[in-house]
């Protein structure tokens, strides 16, 4: 275990050329304060939490000091938001500082986010606020120990420095760990701006650093498509499954590696809502819970065109792109039939689910409780607490369906119910904790932080005495919009 700068640091993306990136250093926030630090990933980059430690990951991640061991620099990247090109995005608001080598874990970015303003920050100030740096840091942990595929966050740091949104807000910063900062909208970039040398430069770096197996192969950059395919049909599969809506699908916020990236206005279903939109600026419901599979799959389509001039065999990429539905479908019926408990998936298991996904819009079931009462759930005994109070007869005609299928699973339902018990959380991330712990915050009190965290980093265990973050939300808790403002 060492203090930041001490870790062993392999900074490869500043050796490109400077086409890729602006070097700089972040801007100082005044009287910083660390306000909460993720344990499990201090671990997962052999960070040492002892107080002098602490005292200088403070003073590197409000920007008023740094290390010959980091090489700050923005990035630049272009994507489409809502459906619409945007030639030039970039870091506005966040520097790569650097990147750890770690002994078991491989090689993570330091990225802090809010460091001040960028040649990319257009007309922002380059700064973040303590309520949504709390909030990325709450749902990438949360998401992490979900089992979800996503970037990671070590630590908020707040301070004294004025931040003006819809009132005068404190200057945070939020360190967030990743395997790596490249999105879809990298290669987007290049594309589009006809820089093609350096289009193929960055597959080659993205394939030497995340994709070493293909090097030598001579179809590499249509076989690096194909795992950035099979990766995000994953992750999106995930998402769907968790009951968690992502916001702001844009290709700029599209992980190479398939991973969450870029919290925003994203939410978990409380009643669920197929067309549930976490996002109040998304007016259409571009990216509504029902859409995000289809637009990944878009998604996926920008990133092919980007490619077209590394790739020869069209017909082989647009094969590829083909692919993902299916892949997609498979890897969603296989988390769902594990949440229902079913150890092998049969032809009408589809049907199963959609059926009981339509139940719980019509009768606006919690999605979180339905499932983990379920876990209780056997045939010819009384019905678990929150499935006695739901409506009973659409309801006894879907168990009745499942309870038909119990029959021919390959399992007893002791056996079952610890098997979906480690698949479906008692704990969630609602907005209406996340929104009790900013409040807590926001005054100077951090503990709500620590004591959410308690159960987000083991969802799956009861604790008893955190059973209230476990509830049914408040009416007023079901209703809160959250914006990309931040």
């Amino acid at each position: 275990m060492a203090i930041l700068d001490q870790l062993r640091f392999n900074n490869c993306f500043s050796q490109l050329p400077e086409a890729f990136y602006t070097r700089q250093n972040a801007t100082p926030l005044n009287n910083p304060e660390l306000v909460c630090i993720s344990q499990p990933a201090a671990e997962m980059i052999e960070l040492d939490t002892s107080t002098n430690s602490l005292d200088r990951l403070c003073k590197i991640t409000s920007g008023q000091d740094s290390s010959p061991s980091f090489a700050p620099l923005a990035m630049i990247y272009s994507g489409h938001q809502f459906g619409s090109y945007n030639p030039q995005l970039g870091d506005g608001r966040g520097l790569l500082l650097g990147e750890v080598e770690t002994s078991h874990q491989g090689k993570w970015d330091l990225h802090l986010k809010g460091s001040g303003t960028t040649p990319y920050s257009r007309f922002g100030d380059g700064r973040a606020v303590l309520r949504s740096c709390i909030r990325e840091f709450l749902c990438s942990e949360a998401m992490h120990h979900l089992g979800i595929p996503t970037t990671r966050a070590l630590c908020v740091t707040t301070s004294d420095t004025p931040v003006y949104r819809e009132t005068e807000e404190k200057g945070s910063t939020l360190l967030r760990l990743a395997r790596t900062h490249i999105r879809f909208g990298h290669f987007e970039y290049f594309y589009y701006t006809k820089q093609h040398d350096l289009l193929k430069v960055l597959a080659d770096f993205a394939i030497e650093q995340y994709f070493p197996e293909l090097m030598n192969d001579t179809d590499k950059y249509l076989l690096m498509f194909q795992e950035i395919i099979r990766k995000t049909a994953q992750m999106v599969a995930h998402w769907q499954a968790a009951g968690f809506a992502h916001g702001v699908m844009n290709t700029d916020n599209m992980s190479i590696l398939g991973e969450t990236f870029d919290y925003g206005p994203f939410g978990f279903q409380d009643d669920f809502d197929w067309n549930y939109i976490c996002n109040h600026s998304d007016h259409y419901g571009r990216y509504a819970f029902s859409q995000q599979p289809d637009i990944s799959y878009w998604n996926c389509g920008r990133l092919a065109q980007a490619l077209l001039p590394l790739i020869d065999n069209t017909d082989a990429l647009q094969s590829i792109i083909d692919q993902y539905p299916q892949l997609y479908s498979s890897h969603y019926t296989e988390l769902m039939t594990q949440k229902l408990g079913l150890t092998m998936v049969e032809d009408e298991d589809p049907e199963l689910v959609k059926n009981l996904l339509q139940l719980l819009q019509d009768e606006h079931c919690d999605y979180t409780l339905f499932f983990r009462a379920l876990c209780s759930f056997a045939p010819n005994e009384s019905l678990p607490d929150y499935l006695q109070s739901l409506k009973q007869a659409p309801l006894e005609s879907w168990l009745s369906a499942y309870a038909e299928r119990l029959k021919r699973n390959l399992t007893d339902d002791k056996t079952r119910k610890q098997l979906m018990q480690q698949v479906n959380p008692k704990f969630i991330l609602r907005n209406y904790l996340a929104q009790q712990t900013i409040e807590q915050a926001e005054q100077g009190n951090y503990q709500p932080i620590a004591d959410l965290m308690q159960v987000l980093e083991s969802p799956y265990d009861e604790h008893a005495e955190y059973e209230h973050f476990a509830s049914l939300p408040p009416d007023w808790g079901k209703k809160l919009e959250i914006s990309c403002s931040s």
